[in-house]
């Protein structure tokens, strides 16, 4: 959501920080809050005016007209303000249909004036600018503003000056007072601009001779400023609307969504209630709430919310069980129900998806069952098939009553049937897998010729004409139009003079979309360019649609992608200047550029001529960028789609994106031509539902644009239906409007007034609003009505009043749209064509591993790491379980090298072993090279492995060795007298064994306290004692053939892997076979190599050249020829 109500005390806290004008604003900072943790003597300690002056009290909850409500205490000291707050200080009351709780209230200097220095001011922002709101008698009483004050809207990108405030404002403001206030509304509007309000309104705003006096306050910001605004903001809390309490799990999902690309909402409205939601898609969470009220659930509805934009196994499991844990904390006396539903989902992968919410239902089943939890599944879109079939199994696996139903079944068929107003089918019909849309169906191999470029419905010979259907049964050829479509026929020139007087200065084209079209991707979205060139190739276009990506954080350079079944490459450029130069034949820009990063391209994306048409994927992109970019685009005659949208679809021309989903959903929907209806949505999910709907009950889609779920969308529903009214293929047009805004009332004056005349089937989602107690934000940031005329409801009504075709409700959408459509094939307006199959595109390799179509031997194999899913899994050991169990580095090395979960001892004598062998000064061979190496210039990754590449029998690699020697020795019963003589008869070092240094008079002090570690902590030490017996008797030969550091590890690791209860004796003598003690070693002398490496760095030591007089040169003698 953008647009958000802050409380009063941010409000003001803002305006007095950051206000700039030349009025005395008075009592800045002078506020106190009161909560239920508040501690009065400190709060006056820290407010002191508290104790000496008069005081105001009143909540700070979002309440409305609290004057009028007798929430207000005026001209109290201190003790009557604690009086006062006594009978209302966590008390319930009843605002509107709402009740709540008054817990949080405001405390300020009463301020002593008469009721003629009480003004009225409000600036709230519109499509088209920002409008200020004046009235010379603010307070209480000031009654229908919008009839009564004075108004004067400011431009986007105009400035607002105190001559227009003046002049337009303040004409019934006493003249001593124009100066003041003209300099505070200038200083208000700025402050409203720079820190991204969308609302800002005080009432009342009180000047007297001391100065200017801010007494009440409401405001809203525009939350997706954040990245713009936080150093001006602070952290920003967004209270909930009075009646509805703030729950941490709330807070918890907010979270969630800030820090994932994709979308969290969650809004609990009753946590008793029996009817829960987990719904994919912002446009399709609101469709299944009006059903749900629609059908008398509203009571009982516990919850709002969506997950959309691809989120994560985790993070929809993260998500699911949030909510399997609300509704599993109270019992219901009927049981529960929840309705996991959504759209057809355009790019999400909805098996990916459903894998954690089938994690969470697992994890559930217990309470779910115990609750009397029964669970309805429809979804549709990429792989839905696998996600339906698993989300049945765990029904049956669990125990949990699940029925599924996929693209078959209307969206919110299983509404009715949780409710029981349907009944649930036993066997669903199902649509056929996912790869079965790819095979072609025709006996023919060959791929079709040029599928045709006009519409679907447009008329053929005889032979050609397939028999016209049947108009509904009970319902005369003319009856729908004759009962709802009285206007069709009324045209006026009205409405062409008010599109003349709109100002916009830049023609735009009715077409956007030809076979012909190429447009520039930019952002490196593979996936989404090759969904484009498949559709494509299934529409027989000749050339691909994309010409060119642009992608600033590479160079140039060239991507693969497939045509069909040959692989081509599309250019990549670094800067779009480039791009437009290369290819003047592009006209469309599809932008998957970042909210940050979207209003830039865009605004550089206008300056070519060449443009015509830009659809902003992103989401989250502040309201007065969008205004900004608009402006532009109307002056340049350029068509914006979005942003917050998915894009568009022109079946057998182009795509955009992901629009549409994958071909599987393209083929099914028959995309791929073009059929006689055309439709406009906001949301991107719902859009392809619409395919959907339309493909089922009428010939097809002619074009569908969504134009994105924000409140000012670059182009409107109107501009689409206009452009749909002008072209000759569309024979009949379906808008899907949603609460907020007025754009739909334009449909009904363009039918009025006749210049729409083609039929319309129109419905605003979003009826459920006027049935809650508080206000909903939903999925979509526009989805909010700010008055009753912006309600679907009053929308609803108004178009079915003009001439519209309007359900009852969603449910009967689809239904309606048939009625209408078998009415046109019934008069000859629409004469359905014969179906031309489409051609063949091969499926990806990836996609067919995905849905289990084929398999293919792996290149490798791997049994201690997995890290494709949310999280990283060390040998089945997910990465926060490892530190949640403080494993330290030895229990990662025991994870990662032996697969097992070693004892603590174990843990830390491989950490004691790390820590002994990390180094031995800089004379050893491996530290002397590395020196040498890093002095040489050399990066720290070559030094490293230059020292490293010295390691063997000679230097540092006995552990293995030595661990072999030992054990086959005591392994065959030798006596430790018998291996060291028979070592010395076979003319074999005994690996472990001696020290250039140290001695049996001169001990390693390493060697002591591994063995006394050892000593203490290992269940047996056979093979370390057997070793100690041979040290005692090639001791008292020479001294320093002592058992050294990499004797004793090599001894104690055997000892270790045979008793530590975690291997077989196979699995412990495999391990020293394959060399992993040696990697002990490597491990831990590659920290000193790294340490020598940055030594030498940070002395700045030079080239490193070897004395002449620490060589000796042994040349042979001279020989003459």
């Amino acid at each position: 959501m953008s647009a958000k109500a802050i409380s009063e005390q941010t409000g003001k806290e803002f305006l007095y920080k950051y206000i700039c004008t030349s009025a005395a604003v008075q009592n800045r900072f002078r506020y106190a809050s009161v909560t239920a943790e508040t501690d009065w003597d400190r709060l006056t300690q820290e407010h002191p005016w508290l104790l000496t002056e008069r005081l105001v009290v009143k909540p700070d909850q979002l309440i409305k007209r609290r004057g009028k409500l007798g929430l207000v205490g005026i001209n109290l000291d201190l003790q009557g303000v604690r009086e006062w707050l006594n009978g209302r200080f966590m008390k319930e009351t009843t605002v509107g249909k709402a009740k709540g709780v008054l817990k949080n209230f405001l405390i300020e200097p009463f301020v002593p004036h008469v009721q003629e220095e009480e003004f009225y001011v409000c600036v709230y922002a519109t499509r088209e600018g920002d409008h200020v709101l004046f009235h010379h008698e603010g307070g209480v009483e000031v009654g229908d503003v919008d009839a009564k004050a004075q108004r004067l809207m400011v431009a986007v990108d105009d400035k607002l000056s105190e001559d227009q405030v003046k002049e337009q404002l303040l004409t019934h403001v006493p003249d001593e007072k124009k100066e003041i206030l003209a300099s505070f509304i200038v200083g208000l509007f700025n402050l409203y601009e720079d820190l991204y309000f969308t609302y800002l309104e005080i009432n009342p705003l009180v000047v007297t001779q001391d100065g200017v006096y801010i007494l009440d306050m409401a405001a809203k910001i525009d939350a997706t400023a954040d990245y713009i605004c936080k150093a001006k903001w602070g952290d920003v809390e967004f209270p909930p609307p009075f009646g509805r309490e703030a729950y941490p799990e709330e807070a918890y999902i907010a979270d969630l969504d800030a820090k994932s690309g994709a979308s969290l909402k969650l809004t609990l409205l009753n946590p008793r209630g029996r009817i829960w939601t987990m719904v994919a898609g912002g446009g399709a969470s609101v469709v299944y709430s009006d059903t749900i009220c629609d059908l008398g659930g509203v009571d009982e509805l516990a919850n709002y919310g969506e997950y959309s934009g691809a989120p994560s196994e985790q993070q929809t499991y993260d998500y699911a069980k949030t909510i399997l844990s609300l509704m599993t904390r109270e019992k219901h006396p009927l049981g529960k129900v929840l309705i996991i539903g959504g759209s057809i989902a355009n790019f999400t992968n909805v098996a990916a998806t459903f894998k954690g919410i089938v994690r969470a239902i697992k994890d559930y089943q217990g309470p779910l069952k115990e609750h009397e939890v029964t669970i309805f599944v429809r979804r549709g879109g990429p792989n839905y098939q696998e996600g339906l079939r698993v989300m049945g199994e765990v029904g049956k696996t669990t125990g949990i009553p699940i029925h599924v139903f996929g693209t078959e079944t209307h969206m919110t068929a299983i509404v009715g049937m949780a409710l029981g107003h349907r009944p649930i089918p036993n066997q669903p019909p199902m649509d056929a897998h996912t790869a079965n849309f790819l095979l072609n169906a025709s006996s023919s191999a060959k791929t079709p010729a040029t599928t045709r470029t006009a519409s679907f419905s447009e008329p053929r010979t005889s032979n050609d004409v397939t028999p016209a259907k049947k108009s509904k049964a009970g319902l005369p050829p003319d009856s729908l139009h004759s009962i709802l479509w009285p206007l069709k026929n009324m045209v006026t020139g009205d409405w062409k003079e008010a599109q003349a007087s709109s100002g916009c200065s830049g023609a735009k084209a009715t077409t956007l979309f030809r076979k012909q079209t190429k447009a520039i991707v930019w952002g490196m979205q593979t996936r989404a360019v090759q969904g484009m060139l498949d559709f494509d190739y299934v529409c027989s276009r000749d050339e691909p649609s994309v010409a060119a990506m642009v992608y600033p954080f590479t160079g140039d350079h060239k991507q693969k992608f497939y045509w069909g079944h040959k692989e081509i490459l599309l250019p990549v450029y670094k800067n779009m200047a480039d791009a437009m130069k290369k290819h003047p034949e592009v006209d469309v820009l599809i932008s998957f550029a970042s909210l940050r990063s979207a209003f830039d391209s865009t605004v550089e994306a206008m300056q070519y001529s060449q443009i015509h048409t830009i659809a902003i994927i992103a989401e989250g992109i502040p309201e007065a960028q969008t205004r900004k970019l608009i402006k532009m685009a109307d002056e340049k005659g350029v068509t914006i789609i979005g942003p917050a949208t998915v894009g568009g679809i022109k079946p057998g021309c182009f795509k955009i994106g992901n629009t549409g989903g994958m071909l599987d959903n393209i083929l099914a929907s028959k995309l791929y031509r073009p059929g006689s209806v055309a439709y406009v949505s906001r949301s991107g999910g719902m859009s392809n539902e619409l395919n959907n709907i339309i493909s089922r009950t009428t010939d097809g889609v002619y074009e569908g644009v969504a134009i994105g779920g924000d409140r000012y969308p670059g182009s409107t529903f109107m501009d689409h239906v206009l452009r749909y009214q002008d072209t000759e293929g569309i024979k009949m047009i379906v808008v899907l409007g949603e609460i907020g805004g007025t754009e739909e009332y334009k449909i009904c004056q363009g039918i009025r007034e006749g210049r729409i005349t083609k039929p319309v089937v129109c419905w605003c989602i979003g009826t459920c609003a006027t049935m809650f107690a508080s206000e909903v934000q939903f999925g979509h940031a526009g989805a909010c009505a700010n008055q009753a005329s912006e309600t679907a409801v009053a929308k609803n009504q108004a178009l079915r009043d003009a001439g519209a075709y309007v359900p009852k409700s969603f449910d009967e959408l689809g239904n309606v749209i048939k009625t209408v459509y078998d009415e046109l094939v019934a008069n000859g307006t629409i004469i359905p064509a014969e179906e031309v199959p489409p051609p063949t595109v091969p499926m990806d390799y990836s996609w067919a591993r995905e849905l289990g179509l084929i398999r293919k031997p792996a290149s490798f194999m791997t049994s201690i790491c997995d890290e494709r899913g949310q999280e990283l899994i060390y040998a089945g050991m997910p990465i926060t379980e490892v530190f949640k169990e403080e494993m330290g580095l030895g229990g990662v090395l025991g994870l990662l090298w032996f697969q097992r979960r070693l004892p603590r001892y174990a843990c830390q004598f491989i950490e004691m072993c790390l820590m002994v062998t990390a180094d031995h000064g800089p004379a050893v061979s491996g530290a002397h090279n590395t020196i040498v190496c890093a002095r040489a210039g050399k990066d720290l990754i070559s030094s490293l492995t230059s020292g490293l590449l010295t390691i063997g029998d000679r230097f540092g690699g006995a552990l293995d060795a030595a661990a072999k020697q030992f054990s086959k020795a005591f392994d065959s019963g030798m006596l430790p007298m018998e291996f060291v003589n028979k070592m010395k008869k076979d003319g074999k070092l005994i690996m472990g064994i001696g020290h250039r240094v140290k001695s049996i008079n001169n001990p390693d002090m390493r060697v002591q306290i591994l063995k006394d570690f050892v000593k203490q902590h290992f269940p047996s030490t056979q093979l370390l004692d057997y070793a100690l017996d041979v040290e005692k008797i090639t001791t008292s030969k020479k001294p320093n053939l002592i058992l050294n550091v990499d004797g004793l590890i090599g001894v104690a690791f055997v000892d270790l892997l045979r008793t530590c209860g975690g291997f077989t004796r196979d699995e412990a003598d495999e391990f020293v076979e394959i060399g992993a003690l040696n990697g002990i070693f490597v491990l831990g002398r590659s920290m000193g190599f790294i340490g020598h490496y940055l030594d030498q760095k940070r002395l700045k030591q030079g080239l490193y050249r070897h004395p002449w007089d620490d060589i000796s040169y042994v040349l042979p003698e001279h020989m003459s020829m």
